[in-house]
C-alpha cells in the first residue's frame, strides 16, 4: 500500500506542494498532515471503487459518450430512504438511467437546512434517510448494475449546528479561526460594499450576529449555513478528508456546490477569485492520487465566461465536468418567446469550445430558474431587462393571455423584477393546464413541446439529466403550501414525490405518462445507438432562416444528424441547406429536405448516413 500511495503521488506531488504552499506560505505542517490524510485515505479505499478505478484509468473517456444518460432526485421523494432506492433500481434501469444524482442526505437540522445544503455532519446520512452504510451498499449495488453514483459535497458553509460552529459559538478560537468571525460590524460593512447578496429578499446581507459568541459571522446564503475560512489550511484539509470519505463509501462524481464562493478577501465580490482555482485544482490532484476514478462537478450558476474557467486546461484540469445553466435559462426564454435568436446565440459559443469540456444538459433540476441572459445582446432587439423578466415569469407562471404554462415566482423582488421561476418542465410546457381545462388541444402541444425540449436536449453535446418524475410528465406539487417548513420556498413546487400511481400509467402508451415515457425511450435509445451523439462529434447551428425554428447539425464518423426544433405554435416548413441524403430518424423514411414539415412545437431528426452506399 506504501508503494501504491508513492507511485500514484509521484507525477503530481511536486505540483501539488507547490500550489499548496502558495496559497499557503510556509505551511509545511499543514502540507505534511494533508499528504498524510491522502495515504489515510488511499488505505482506507474500498475494494469494489479501487475496481472501478482500475476500469476508469484504462478507459478515461468513460462518461463522455452518446450512451450516457443521467437523473436526478431527491431520496425521500422518490423512495422514502436509501434502501427504499436500492428497491427501485429496477426502474431506474427501466428509463435507462446510468448516472444517478441523489439530492444532499447527509445529515442537516430539520427546518434549518436549505434543502440540505446546510450539513452538520459529513460523515452522517439524514437518519430518516438511512445510514451511511445503507448508502455504500445502495453504491455497490449501482456499480454492479452499471449506475454511477453522484453525490453532492456543501464545501462553501457547514451549518450552524455542525460540532466546528457549535465549539466556535462556545468561544473555542480554533473552531472560530474556521469561519469568519468579526468583534464588532466595522469590517463586515467593508464587506457588504462589494459583495452583492444571494438572497436579498428571503436572506439579506452576507453576515449575522451570533448571540452566544457576541460576535458576527458570515453567512452569505441564509443565517444557519456559516461560511467556512478556507485561508485556514486546517479546514481545507478537513474538508477534503470528508470528500474523499464520501468517494470511499462508493461515490462516483462530487457535486462541488457553490464552488466560486469559497475563498473571500476585502475588496472583492467574493466570486471566483483565482485562489478558488488553486483550491480546485488540488481537489482534483487529491482525486487523482487517492480515487482517480472519480469525478468532479463543478456547480458554476454564472455566465458563460465566468464557468469555463473551471474546466481548468488542458494541462491542468480543475473539474471534469460543469453545469450548462445558462442554456437552461435561454432554452425557457425560447419557449416563452417562441424566438431561439438569443438561443442560438448561446449555443454558438457552447459549440465553439474544446470537445473535452463536458457540460450536464438538463431542462429542470431541484432548483429554480434565474434568468441570468446575456441582456446587451437582446437589447439590439429592443428588450430591455427588468420588463422582459416580468414578461418571461408573467408567461411561465400563466398570468400572460393564452399561456398553458404553470409555474410560480421565488425570491420575487418586484422593484428590480429579479423573481426566479419554479415548476416542472411538463407543467410549464403546458401539461397541468391543459389536464385541468380538460383541452386536447393543449395537451397535444404540452406532449409534443415536452418530447420536443427533451429531443433538443438529447442532441446537444455532453451528459443529458433527467429531473426525476420528467420520464412520465410528472406536474407541480401544489401540497408544499401546506408544510411549514416549506411553504416560505416556491421551489419545493417541482420537488414533489414521485407519483407512483402515474408511474405505473406509463405501461400504457395511450395516457399522456406512457407517451412521454416511451416518447422520451425511444429518443435516448436512439441517441444511445447513434455515433453521431458521441461527445467527439462536431457540432454546429444549423440555418433554418425562421426565428421560430432552431436547427443543430451534428457529424461524426460518417454519420450526419440535422435536428430541427418548432418553438412556435404553427406548422413550419424549412429548407435544409445540408449535403447528403436524408432519413427521418424516428421513422426511417426518406426527407426531402427542401420541403421538411416540422408539427407546431414538435421536431425532426434528420440522418444521413455517408458510410452506406
Amino acid at each position: 500500500m506504501r508503494n501504491d500511495f508513492a507511485s500514484r503521488l509521484a507525477p503530481h506531488r511536486q505540483e501539488l506542494e507547490s500550489l499548496y504552499l502558495e496559497l499557503y506560505p510556509g505551511q509545511q505542517k499543514a502540507l505534511q498532515g494533508f499528504l498524510r490524510m491522502l495515504r489515510r485515505s488511499l488505505q482506507e479505499r474500498p475494494a469494489f471503487m479501487r475496481k472501478a478505478d482500475k476500469a476508469r484509468l484504462s478507459d478515461p473517456h468513460w462518461f463522455t459518450g452518446n450512451h450516457m444518460l443521467g437523473m436526478l432526485m431527491y431520496v425521500k421523494a422518490f423512495a422514502g430512504t436509501l434502501q427504499g432506492v436500492r428497491e427501485k433500481l429496477d426502474y431506474v434501469q427501466e428509463c435507462g438511467v446510468n448516472y444517478l444524482h441523489l439530492m444532499p442526505l447527509l445529515e442537516s437540522p430539520e427546518g434549518r437546512s436549505d434543502g440540505g445544503y446546510a450539513v452538520s455532519d459529513f460523515r452522517r446520512v439524514q437518519p430518516e434517510l438511512g445510514t451511511m452504510e445503507d448508502l455504500s451498499a445502495l453504491a455497490e449495488e449501482c456499480h454492479a448494475r452499471g449506475i454511477a453514483l453522484c453525490l453532492d459535497f456543501v464545501m462553501n458553509h457547514t451549518s450552524e449546528d455542525h460540532a466546528w460552529a457549535k465549539a466556535a459559538r462556545a468561544g473555542d478560537p480554533e473552531a472560530q479561526s474556521r469561519y469568519f468571525f468579526f468583534d464588532s460590524w466595522e469590517i463586515p460593512l467593508e464587506y457588504e460594499k462589494t459583495v452583492p447578496q444571494v438572497f436579498p429578499t428571503t436572506a439579506p446581507g452576507n453576515f449575522s450576529w451570533c448571540r452566544e459568541a457576541g460576535k458576527v459571522v458570515m453567512t452569505t446564503f441564509y443565517p444557519y449555513q456559516w461560511d467556512l475560512n478556507y485561508a485556514n489550511p486546517v479546514v481545507f484539509n478537513d474538508m477534503t478528508e470528508n470528500m474523499l470519505y464520501l468517494c470511499n463509501q462508493g461515490v462516483d462524481i462530487i457535486r462541488l456546490d457553490a464552488v466560486p464562493y469559497i475563498w473571500k478577501q476585502l475588496g472583492t465580490n467574493c466570486r471566483n477569485l483565482p485562489q478558488v482555482h488553486t483550491l480546485v485544482r488540488l481537489m482534483r490532484l487529491a482525486c487523482e492520487v487517492v480515487c482517480p476514478g472519480t469525478l468532479l462537478l463543478g456547480e458554476v450558476v454564472m455566465e458563460p465566461s465566468k464557468v469555463v474557467p473551471y474546466f481548468g486546461s488542458v494541462e491542468k484540469p480543475e473539474c471534469h465536468l460543469l453545469y450548462n445553466v445558462t442554456t437552461m435559462a435561454s432554452t425557457w426564454h425560447t419557449v416563452a418567446t417562441r424566438d431561439t435568436r438569443l438561443l442560438r446565440h448561446q449555443l454558438g459559443q457552447v459549440f465553439a469550445l474544446p470537445k473535452q469540456y463536458i457540460f450536464l444538459n438538463y431542462l429542470r433540476c431541484h432548483d429554480d430558474i434565474g434568468w441570468g441572459l446575456d441582456y446587451p445582446f437582446l437589447g439590439r432587439f429592443g428588450l430591455e431587462e427588468v420588463q422582459h423578466k416580468r414578461y418571461l415569469n408573467d408567461y411561465l407562471t400563466g398570468k400572460w393571455p393564452g399561456s398553458p404554462a404553470r409555474g410560480e415566482l421565488y425570491n420575487d423582488d418586484p422593484s428590480l423584477g429579479d423573481a426566479r421561476l419554479c415548476g416542472t418542465t411538463a407543467s410549464l410546457c403546458g401539461l397541468e393546464a391543459a389536464r385541468s381545462l380538460q383541452h386536447p388541444a393543449t395537451l397535444e402541444w404540452a406532449l409534443r413541446l415536452d418530447l420536443m425540449l427533451h429531443a433538443y436536449m438529447l442532441s446537444l453535446s455532453g451528459i443529458p439529466v433527467l429531473y426525476s418524475g420528467d420520464e412520465i410528465g410528472q406536474e407541480n406539487d401544489y401540497t408544499y403550501h401546506d408544510d411549514p417548513l416549506k411553504a416560505e420556498d416556491s421551489r419545493w413546487l417541482h420537488r414533489g414525490d414521485l407519483n407512483w400511481s402515474k408511474a405505473a400509467a406509463r405501461k400504457d402508451e395511450s395516457t399522456p405518462e406512457g407517451r412521454i415515457f416511451h416518447g422520451l425511450r425511444r429518443l435516448e435509445t436512439l441517441r444511445a445507438s447513434h455515433r453521431v451523439f458521441d461527445g467527439q462529434a462536431d457540432v454546429w447551428l444549423v440555418d433554418t432562416r425562421d426565428d421560430s425554428v432552431l436547427g443543430i447539425g451534428r457529424y461524426y464518423q460518417g454519420e450526419k444528424l440535422v435536428g430541427l426544433y418548432n418553438f412556435s405554435e404553427s406548422e413550419r416548413v424549412i429548407t435544409v441547406r445540408e449535403m447528403g441524403e436524408f432519413r427521418d430518424l424516428l421513422t426511417g423514411e426518406p426527407v426531402d429536405k427542401l420541403l421538411v414539415r416540422i408539427p407546431s412545437g414538435g421536431f425532426v431528426w434528420m440522418l444521413c448516413d455517408f458510410t452506406q452506399g
